[in-house]
């Protein structure tokens, strides 16, 4: 069984389109990761709140901003903007959304963050 892996993002496994948004997604083994661009205007509440069908994102994310700015306000009202090279943990109980004119594309690492886009 092989040790080394290398897998693209130019060709996933799998892609979803949500509302103002794209999710390119891999697997290697155990592991995922997605790269997620956001479109101007996107907004969790807005466009995932009815996929999910909780009042704020429940799932927790670990990522790596490339592109764009990225509000967040926590559900205690902690409030966190992300940009690009910013490396971030979100708990649970948030909402997000893209600031600007400029698509947000973000890397993220683990199950829960690509399953939390629909």
């Amino acid at each position: 069984m092989p040790t080394l892996y290398s897998k693209n993002f130019n060709r996933p496994d799998q892609t979803r389109s949500p509302e103002k948004s794209k999710i390119d997604m891999i697997e290697l083994g155990e592991f995922k990761a997605s790269r997620i661009t956001l479109q101007p205007g996107w907004k969790w509440s807005e466009c995932i709140k009815s996929i999910a069908g909780t009042p704020s994102c429940q799932a927790a994310h670990v990522g790596l901003c490339q592109s764009g700015r990225l509000k967040m306000v926590a559900d205690d009202g902690y409030e966190l903007e992300i940009t690009a090279g910013d490396f971030y943990l979100l708990g649970p109980g948030h909402d997000g959304w893209v600031v600007g004119d400029e698509p947000v594309v973000v890397y993220e690492f683990e199950a829960s963050a690509v399953e939390s886009y629909g």
